[in-house]
């Protein structure tokens, strides 16, 4: 019966360290300090130029917030309009605003800057 117990807590244990070392790969999002770029579905990088052209044409206006705005940062409830991307930018779950003079895409329901547009 000790025998019987001994080998199945060492085949547990066997089993386990492949499931240790796939856990490697997590990519930790909100809060995370390990200096990772983490992808959060914003604007492409080939159609970031188009989406910018198309941002500045709409002319939306400018709201000042304080502070610097940068990924991450949670923007304020009032104050601050946000605007549909239009389908062809394929992050039609995020708005766009301009914020102390930075197109910014952002999440609704956060209100969190997830990309800045160059």
């Amino acid at each position: 019966m000790r025998k019987s117990a001994l080998v199945l807590a060492v085949l547990a244990g066997a089993m386990a360290v492949p499931a240790a070392a796939q856990a490697q790969g997590i990519i930790v999002r909100d809060g995370a300090t390990t200096g990772m770029v983490v992808d959060e579905g914003g604007i492409a990088p080939d159609l970031q130029p188009r989406f910018r052209e198309y941002v500045v044409q709409e002319n939306v206006p400018n709201y000042t917030v304080p502070g610097q705005v940068m990924v991450g940062v949670t923007l304020p409830e009032m104050g601050v309009t946000y605007y549909d991307v239009p389908q062809q930018y394929g992050a039609h779950r995020y708005r766009y605003s301009r914020v102390n003079d930075n197109y910014v895409l952002v999440d609704p329901q956060t209100r969190k800057v997830i990309q800045v547009i160059e």
